[in-house]
């Protein structure tokens, strides 16, 4: 179970009694800030993509979403997001609790600067229904990132 592999994981930095796990799913951003009784925009989602072979998570605050020109022009490649069927496979995660930890081999952890707004941010912890509050220094050093992105832009309310 993913969830299992990511509390021993975080077991390593002294955290891992700090996941909460709820009743109820926290599958979505809007899930997970009902979940936690916060605003949506604190929620650290990870987007996966692929990028030729590579397989990339970038970790952005709920209330954006990937800026395709600012993509390519860091990534060098296409924002193209991993099909639900590949992405257990593919990051060690399943659609709903991907997270930036535990990840397998390989993958890229990337941090976008939309997450830079706020003291504290909630990433899932490889399940649908689990959450863990870390600073940002926490997150980047938790995830193993490979450093701080500006890929992404606000979500518009009437989109």
């Amino acid at each position: 179970m993913s969830i299992q592999k990511v509390r021993e994981y975080l077991a390593a930095y002294g955290a891992a009694d700090r996941i909460r796990e709820f009743d109820v799913s926290s599958a979505t951003v809007e899930l997970a800030a009902k979940a936690l009784g916060c605003a949506e925009s604190r929620i650290a989602k990870t987007l996966s993509f692929m990028l030729g072979d590579r397989v990339v998570l970038v970790v952005a605050a709920g209330d954006v979403k990937v800026d395709n020109r600012k993509y390519k022009d860091f990534f060098g490649g296409k924002a193209k997001m991993l099909a639900r069927e590949d992405a257990e496979r593919l990051t060690g995660h399943a659609v709903g609790g991907v997270c930036p930890f535990a990840v397998n081999d390989g993958v890229e952890v990337w941090l976008d600067e939309s997450l830079k707004r706020f003291g504290t941010v909630f990433p899932a912890c490889g399940s649908a229904s689990s959450a863990i509050e870390l600073t940002l220094d926490e997150l980047e050093k938790f995830s193993r990132a490979k450093g701080w992105t500006d890929v992404c832009k606000p979500c518009l309310a009437a989109e």
